[in-house]
């Protein structure tokens, strides 16, 4: 009987993931219709359980607020269903007939997720619906401050996955999770990718477990609040952005930039909506007990922490119905630690010169621990809109809402989700929203729409010295190859082939690059795209002459010519027709035997 923690915590990894992959192998034969009616049924036992869920994270976590949990449980379990029903996810989701590729969705496997303390119930829910929705098992790796209301979760979730119809064992989570055993999970030889949701150290570990992985950086968001702007609603949204969840969100609204003509109206906004502005000293406490030198990480101890509570810690006190706390700074980078991210209901505040040194600040704040994640602008000035946004290095730049609902989802429209991906900038293999859409492959028929001499652009060949015409010798090479093929059927040609051969090469050679495929066999209105059918030549006059020569040689090429156009082919004695033409023909009753005129 093993007795060490790490073991004990390994070896159930293992046996839930190689769980998880027997029910994927079932799972994975499962039509759209299928996958569909599981992913509603998992959907509405989470809304069922949402408001039960959020109370249960706050209990055991201590971290943030019942009534915002609830708000994040329901955005994974209400908007995100909606959001992906209609999509195709299972067999093929495209068909394009125009360019000949079908696409065909294939799902990646086992999922393996882990889950942070923030927003542990949310944060299931929507990672088991987007794994369920493309086609995959998953299992879940819960923090282990949160591990009794994350697996309350998954159960539930599973048991609902499996009265929709779902495999057992789809849905797994480690009940004893470990650094080892998470570890385990992310480079066991069935997991197939990974959704790693947490501190910048498990989402490295993630990208270098050698799977691969969709990890998030963090957040540290800047506001500006432009000249241009409804300062008193600009306020509002930052107010009710900061202090939702006590700020666990990590695209919480962290600092506003704003000019310096700005600050007695943001100031009074702010104290309006029982914001509490901090004095010097008080900031200088609030620093040294929110922040930890010397990579100025968050203390723990305050993350997702009621102002009150926060204030008290630092030595001082403030009104219980403090809304969020709020510190006045004097730049930006580590001589500035607030213009940190807080994972709290604290908010800096940076006044400027001017609109060109706010967006200064913007890109300092993000470039100091939020790189690619996301920033916020209220304004009504459209060009200062999009100057902001075509400058920020951040993948979400939300504006005229609070940080938090406008990014996940909730107040703006970009995929609900719970995993914001921050782009190459931050070493993210994504800057998207993480949707289903992530965890499938896709892969394509692709038919042949062209040979490989007519994919080129023919003067860039020519200047390249490619040649995309026929080689030389191909006459006597085709001519030489139908020779042979004649010998054996004992069928003796009255005239070089190689000649007839070249005949028909040197047309389709001279043929304009427009015009419909032109052969000497083939009647002319076969060629003609804007010719009636009924225009063909008529059957061979009286006496077997035909009313139009005949021409030598017939590829298959001409016959799809003449079944498209509803013509016929005139043949003779002496035309040389390819065996797929003469087969394709037989079908469709296209040859006409006559003598030449």
């Amino acid at each position: 009987m093993l007795n060490d923690p790490d073991l004990v915590a390994v070896q159930e990894v293992r046996t839930k993931v190689e769980a998880a992959w027997q029910a994927f192998r079932k799972y994975r034969t499962f039509s759209q219709e299928q996958v569909d009616a599981i992913v509603e049924g998992v959907a509405a036992a989470a809304r069922a359980h949402a408001r039960r869920l959020a109370e249960l994270a706050v209990e055991e976590t201590g971290m943030g607020r019942a009534e915002d949990k609830l708000v994040k449980n329901l955005l994974s379990a209400d908007i995100l269903p909606r959001a992906m029903r209609g999509m195709r996810t299972v067999g093929i989701v495209r068909d394009d007939s125009q360019n000949k590729i079908v696409e065909i969705a294939v799902p990646m496997g086992v999922v393996a997720a882990i889950l942070p303390t923030t927003n542990p119930t949310s944060t299931a829910i929507y990672k088991v619906l987007i794994a369920l929705k493309a086609g995959n098992a998953i299992v879940l790796s819960p923090h282990p401050r949160a591990r009794r209301c994350t697996c309350e979760t998954a159960a539930l979730l599973a048991r609902a996955a499996e009265e929709a119809g779902a495999p057992e064992g789809v849905i797994q989570c480690a009940t004893t999770a470990t650094l080892e055993s998470t570890q385990e999970l992310m480079k066991h030889k069935r997991t197939s990718v990974i959704l790693s949701t947490g501190g910048s150290g498990i989402v490295r570990a993630a990208y270098s477990s050698g799977k691969p992985a969709f990890g998030v950086g963090p957040g540290n968001v800047p506001v500006l609040i432009d000249t241009s702007a409804d300062v008193a609603e600009a306020v509002s949204r930052v107010v009710e952005g900061k202090s939702f969840d006590y700020g666990t969100v990590c695209s919480s609204e962290q600092t506003i930039v704003a000019e310096e003509s700005l600050r007695d109206r943001i100031l009074e906004e702010l104290r309006g909506r029982r914001s509490f502005i901090c004095d010097t000293k008080q900031a200088d406490a609030l620093a040294r007990v929110l922040l930890v030198p010397p990579n100025w990480g968050v203390n723990p101890r305050c993350v997702g922490q009621a102002p009150a509570k926060i204030a008290k810690m630092a030595g001082f006190e403030v009104p219980p119905d403090t809304s969020i706390l709020v510190v006045e700074i004097g730049g930006v980078g580590r001589e500035h630690p607030m213009s940190a991210e807080k994972l709290s209901p604290v908010l800096s505040l940076l006044f400027v010169k001017d609109f060109a040194a706010a967006l200064c600040a913007c890109e300092g704040i993000l470039r100091f621990g939020g790189l690619g994640h996301t920033c916020v602008i209220h304004a009504k000035d459209d060009s200062r809109i999009r100057e902001y946004g075509l400058r920020m290095p951040a993948m979400r730049v939300l504006v005229n809402t609070s940080a938090p609902h406008g990014s996940t989802g909730i107040t703006a429209n970009v995929f609900p989700a719970m995993t914001l991906g921050c782009g190459a900038v931050a070493g993210n293999s994504t800057g998207d929203n993480i949707g289903p859409q992530h965890l499938i492959n896709i892969k394509r028929l692709a038919y042949m729409t062209r040979r490989a001499e007519d994919a080129f652009d023919k003067a860039a060949a020519a200047a390249a010295g490619v040649s995309t015409s026929a080689p030389a010798g191909a006459a006597a090479e085709v001519g030489a190859a139908v020779s042979r093929w004649l010998e054996r059927r004992g069928i003796a040609a009255s005239s070089p082939v190689e000649d007839v051969v070249d005949r028909f090469l040197r047309t389709k050679k001279s043929q304009p690059a427009s015009a419909a495929p032109s052969c000497p066999v083939c009647p002319a209105s076969a060629n003609e795209p804007n010719k009636p059918a009924d225009t063909a030549p008529s059957a061979p006059a009286a006496g077997g002459q035909a009313t139009l020569p005949v021409s030598d040689f017939v590829c298959e090429n001409d016959v799809r010519a003449a079944i498209n156009r509803g013509a016929k082919i005139y043949i003779g004695p002496k035309t040389i027709v390819t065996p797929a033409a003469r087969d394709l023909a037989a079908s469709h009753d296209i040859l006409v035997t006559a003598q030449r005129s």
